[in-house]
Protein backbone atom coordinates (compact mmCIF):
# COMPACT_ATOMS: atom_id res chain seq x y z
CA UNK A 1 0.00 0.00 0.00
CA UNK A 2 1.15 3.55 -0.51
CA UNK A 3 3.29 4.95 1.91
CA UNK A 4 1.14 8.47 1.30
CA UNK A 5 -0.30 9.99 4.06
CA UNK A 6 0.62 7.39 6.35
CA UNK A 7 0.14 7.86 9.83
CA UNK A 8 0.53 4.99 11.94
CA UNK A 9 1.91 1.80 10.84
CA UNK A 10 1.84 -1.46 12.83
CA UNK A 11 3.90 -4.45 11.58
CA UNK A 12 3.57 -7.59 13.09
CA UNK A 13 3.34 -6.13 16.77
CA UNK A 14 3.27 -7.94 20.16
CA UNK A 15 3.87 -6.47 23.68
CA UNK A 16 4.85 -8.69 26.76
CA UNK A 17 4.76 -8.07 30.35
CA UNK A 18 6.26 -10.35 32.95
CA UNK A 19 3.77 -12.12 34.96
CA UNK A 20 6.23 -12.32 38.14
CA UNK A 21 9.37 -10.79 39.87
CA UNK A 22 12.52 -12.13 40.71
CA UNK A 23 11.79 -12.27 44.82
CA UNK A 24 15.01 -13.18 45.78
CA UNK A 25 17.76 -10.62 46.35
CA UNK A 26 20.59 -13.44 47.11
CA UNK A 27 23.35 -13.12 44.70
CA UNK A 28 23.19 -16.89 43.46
CA UNK A 29 19.64 -16.29 42.69
CA UNK A 30 19.99 -12.85 41.05
CA UNK A 31 22.46 -14.59 38.83
CA UNK A 32 20.71 -18.10 38.32
CA UNK A 33 17.70 -15.87 36.89
CA UNK A 34 20.02 -13.92 34.58
CA UNK A 35 21.22 -17.31 33.17
CA UNK A 36 18.30 -18.59 32.79
CA UNK A 37 16.85 -18.28 29.39
CA UNK A 38 13.07 -16.64 29.36
CA UNK A 39 10.71 -18.70 29.65
CA UNK A 40 7.32 -18.06 27.73
CA UNK A 41 5.21 -18.77 30.55
CA UNK A 42 6.71 -16.09 32.43
CA UNK A 43 5.12 -13.57 29.64
CA UNK A 44 1.59 -12.11 29.77
CA UNK A 45 1.25 -10.95 25.93
CA UNK A 46 -1.41 -8.20 26.03
CA UNK A 47 -1.05 -8.01 22.34
CA UNK A 48 0.53 -10.10 19.87
CA UNK A 49 0.64 -10.20 15.74
CA UNK A 50 -1.40 -6.71 15.56
CA UNK A 51 -0.83 -5.37 11.87
CA UNK A 52 -3.00 -2.38 10.94
CA UNK A 53 -2.46 0.93 9.50
CA UNK A 54 -4.04 4.53 9.98
CA UNK A 55 -4.05 6.75 7.50
CA UNK A 56 -3.93 11.19 7.72
CA UNK A 57 -7.80 11.91 8.42
CA UNK A 58 -8.53 8.86 9.47
CA UNK A 59 -10.75 8.59 12.96
CA UNK A 60 -10.62 4.91 14.47
CA UNK A 61 -12.44 4.38 17.46
CA UNK A 62 -10.53 1.10 19.00
CA UNK A 63 -13.09 -1.30 20.94
CA UNK A 64 -12.84 -4.29 23.12
CA UNK A 65 -13.20 -5.20 26.71
CA UNK A 66 -11.06 -4.65 29.52
CA UNK A 67 -7.51 -5.83 29.29
CA UNK A 68 -8.45 -6.44 25.61
CA UNK A 69 -4.92 -4.07 24.55
CA UNK A 70 -6.55 -0.90 23.88
CA UNK A 71 -4.94 1.02 25.98
CA UNK A 72 -1.36 -0.67 25.05
CA UNK A 73 -2.06 -0.26 21.54
CA UNK A 74 -2.60 3.70 22.90
CA UNK A 75 0.35 3.97 24.78
CA UNK A 76 2.50 2.29 21.98
CA UNK A 77 1.50 4.83 19.34
CA UNK A 78 2.41 7.62 21.77
CA UNK A 79 5.84 5.59 22.68
CA UNK A 80 5.02 5.57 26.26
CA UNK A 81 6.06 2.00 26.26
CA UNK A 82 7.90 -0.12 22.97
CA UNK A 83 7.22 -3.22 21.49
CA UNK A 84 8.32 -6.61 22.63
CA UNK A 85 8.27 -7.35 18.85
CA UNK A 86 7.06 -6.14 15.53
CA UNK A 87 7.58 -2.81 14.63
CA UNK A 88 5.25 0.73 15.34
CA UNK A 89 6.09 3.67 12.67
CA UNK A 90 4.17 6.89 13.42
CA UNK A 91 4.67 9.84 11.07
CA UNK A 92 3.69 13.39 12.59
CA UNK A 93 3.12 15.11 16.40
CA UNK A 94 1.58 12.92 18.55
CA UNK A 95 -1.09 14.67 21.40
CA UNK A 96 -1.62 11.68 23.70
CA UNK A 97 -4.88 12.39 25.78
CA UNK A 98 -4.38 8.73 27.86
CA UNK A 99 -4.30 10.47 31.40
CA UNK A 100 -5.34 14.24 31.14
CA UNK A 101 -3.99 16.04 33.65
CA UNK A 102 -0.66 13.91 34.98
CA UNK A 103 2.67 15.35 35.19
CA UNK A 104 0.95 18.98 35.97
CA UNK A 105 3.07 20.85 38.07
CA UNK A 106 1.05 21.56 41.49
CA UNK A 107 2.11 24.94 42.66
CA UNK A 108 2.17 26.17 38.87
CA UNK A 109 -1.24 28.19 37.40
CA UNK A 110 -3.16 26.80 34.84
CA UNK A 111 -1.69 29.15 32.29
CA UNK A 112 1.98 27.78 32.97
CA UNK A 113 1.51 24.30 33.02
CA UNK A 114 0.02 24.82 29.69
CA UNK A 115 3.31 26.13 28.57
CA UNK A 116 5.13 23.05 30.50
CA UNK A 117 2.41 20.53 28.81
CA UNK A 118 2.83 22.23 25.30
CA UNK A 119 6.58 21.95 25.37
CA UNK A 120 6.08 18.30 25.90
CA UNK A 121 4.52 17.63 22.93
CA UNK A 122 6.62 19.52 20.58
CA UNK A 123 5.33 23.01 20.68
CA UNK A 124 7.72 26.06 21.15
CA UNK A 125 6.30 28.74 23.61
CA UNK A 126 5.86 31.58 20.87
CA UNK A 127 3.13 28.74 19.50
CA UNK A 128 1.49 28.24 22.68
CA UNK A 129 1.49 32.05 23.26
CA UNK A 130 -0.54 32.63 20.40
CA UNK A 131 -3.41 29.94 21.30
CA UNK A 132 -3.34 30.83 25.53
CA UNK A 133 -6.27 32.44 25.27
CA UNK A 134 -8.19 29.82 23.50
CA UNK A 135 -6.98 27.52 25.59
CA UNK A 136 -8.15 29.08 28.50
CA UNK A 137 -11.37 29.75 27.59
CA UNK A 138 -11.73 25.91 26.46
CA UNK A 139 -10.87 24.88 29.56
CA UNK A 140 -13.69 26.94 31.70
CA UNK A 141 -11.76 27.33 34.64
CA UNK A 142 -13.32 30.55 35.55
CA UNK A 143 -11.54 32.74 38.18
CA UNK A 144 -9.36 29.52 38.35
CA UNK A 145 -7.51 30.53 35.98
CA UNK A 146 -4.07 32.46 37.68
CA UNK A 147 -4.97 29.82 40.89
CA UNK A 148 -1.88 26.82 41.48
CA UNK A 149 -3.42 23.49 40.03
CA UNK A 150 -3.22 22.22 43.45
CA UNK A 151 -7.13 23.28 43.96
CA UNK A 152 -8.03 22.36 40.96
CA UNK A 153 -10.91 19.82 41.42
CA UNK A 154 -10.20 16.49 39.41
CA UNK A 155 -12.79 17.48 36.44
CA UNK A 156 -10.99 21.25 35.96
CA UNK A 157 -7.39 19.66 35.86
CA UNK A 158 -8.32 16.85 32.94
CA UNK A 159 -9.91 19.19 31.35
CA UNK A 160 -7.14 22.01 31.05
CA UNK A 161 -5.17 19.06 29.87
CA UNK A 162 -7.70 18.34 27.14
CA UNK A 163 -7.80 21.72 25.78
CA UNK A 164 -4.16 22.27 25.67
CA UNK A 165 -3.85 18.79 23.53
CA UNK A 166 -6.92 19.85 21.57
CA UNK A 167 -4.80 23.19 20.16
CA UNK A 168 -1.52 22.54 19.68
CA UNK A 169 -1.75 21.68 15.86
CA UNK A 170 -1.14 17.56 16.30
CA UNK A 171 -1.26 15.56 13.47
CA UNK A 172 -2.30 12.41 15.58
CA UNK A 173 -4.52 12.57 18.53
CA UNK A 174 -5.08 9.65 21.02
CA UNK A 175 -7.52 10.02 22.89
CA UNK A 176 -8.38 7.46 26.06
CA UNK A 177 -12.09 7.50 27.55
CA UNK A 178 -11.63 10.96 28.25
CA UNK A 179 -14.96 12.44 26.50
CA UNK A 180 -16.76 11.78 30.29
CA UNK A 181 -14.86 15.02 31.15
CA UNK A 182 -16.85 17.86 32.45
CA UNK A 183 -20.51 18.46 31.85
CA UNK A 184 -22.93 17.47 28.93
CA UNK A 185 -22.33 21.01 27.38
CA UNK A 186 -18.42 20.61 27.94
CA UNK A 187 -19.05 17.13 25.97
CA UNK A 188 -20.75 18.50 23.44
CA UNK A 189 -18.21 21.49 23.01
CA UNK A 190 -15.77 18.44 22.92
CA UNK A 191 -17.13 16.57 20.09
CA UNK A 192 -17.23 19.85 18.04
CA UNK A 193 -13.68 20.47 18.41
CA UNK A 194 -12.97 17.24 17.41
CA UNK A 195 -15.02 17.37 14.35
CA UNK A 196 -13.14 20.42 13.20
CA UNK A 197 -10.26 18.27 13.78
CA UNK A 198 -11.48 15.86 11.43
CA UNK A 199 -12.49 18.36 8.64
CA UNK A 200 -8.62 19.63 9.11
CA UNK A 201 -7.61 15.91 8.14
CA UNK A 202 -5.97 15.32 11.52
CA UNK A 203 -5.43 11.46 12.61
CA UNK A 204 -7.24 10.45 15.59
CA UNK A 205 -7.15 7.12 17.77
CA UNK A 206 -10.17 7.06 20.32
CA UNK A 207 -10.21 4.29 23.17
CA UNK A 208 -13.83 3.94 24.41
CA UNK A 209 -16.38 1.91 25.57
CA UNK A 210 -19.48 4.08 24.57
CA UNK A 211 -20.49 2.80 21.27
CA UNK A 212 -22.62 5.70 20.55
CA UNK A 213 -19.61 7.73 20.78
CA UNK A 214 -17.64 5.77 18.81
CA UNK A 215 -20.48 5.78 16.06
CA UNK A 216 -20.91 9.57 16.16
CA UNK A 217 -17.14 10.72 15.82
CA UNK A 218 -15.42 7.65 14.02
CA UNK A 219 -15.27 6.37 10.24
CA UNK A 220 -13.79 2.94 11.26
CA UNK A 221 -13.26 0.78 13.97
CA UNK A 222 -10.83 -1.99 15.76
CA UNK A 223 -11.99 -4.37 17.22
CA UNK A 224 -9.68 -6.19 19.61
CA UNK A 225 -10.22 -9.08 21.65
CA UNK A 226 -7.70 -10.94 24.06
CA UNK A 227 -4.55 -8.89 22.61
CA UNK A 228 -5.11 -9.54 19.22
CA UNK A 229 -7.45 -8.08 16.44
CA UNK A 230 -10.71 -9.65 15.77
CA UNK A 231 -11.91 -7.39 13.25
CA UNK A 232 -10.78 -4.00 11.69
CA UNK A 233 -13.90 -2.62 9.52
CA UNK A 234 -15.83 0.39 8.42
CA UNK A 235 -17.40 1.83 11.95
CA UNK A 236 -21.21 0.38 11.77
CA UNK A 237 -19.87 -3.01 10.79
CA UNK A 238 -17.42 -3.32 13.85
CA UNK A 239 -19.61 -1.94 16.03
CA UNK A 240 -22.23 -4.44 14.90
CA UNK A 241 -19.76 -7.52 15.35
CA UNK A 242 -18.47 -6.36 18.23
CA UNK A 243 -22.44 -5.37 19.70
CA UNK A 244 -23.16 -9.27 18.41
CA UNK A 245 -20.74 -10.74 20.61
CA UNK A 246 -21.51 -8.53 23.96
CA UNK A 247 -25.00 -9.38 23.70
CA UNK A 248 -24.00 -13.33 23.11
CA UNK A 249 -21.62 -13.34 26.34
CA UNK A 250 -24.72 -11.82 28.15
Amino acid sequence: MSEAGLRIRFSDVGKAYRRRHLKSFLLKDILRGLAREEDETDKFWALRHVDFEVREGEMVAVLGQNGSGKSTTLSLVAGASHPTEGRVSVRGRVAPMLALGVGFEPDMTAPENAYVNASLLGVSREELSERLEVILRFAELGDFVDTPVRHFSTGMTARLGFAVAMHVDADILLVDEVLAVGDGAFQTKCLARIRELHAECRTMMFVTHDLAAAREICTRGIWIRDGEIAIDAPIEECLTEYQAYLDAKG
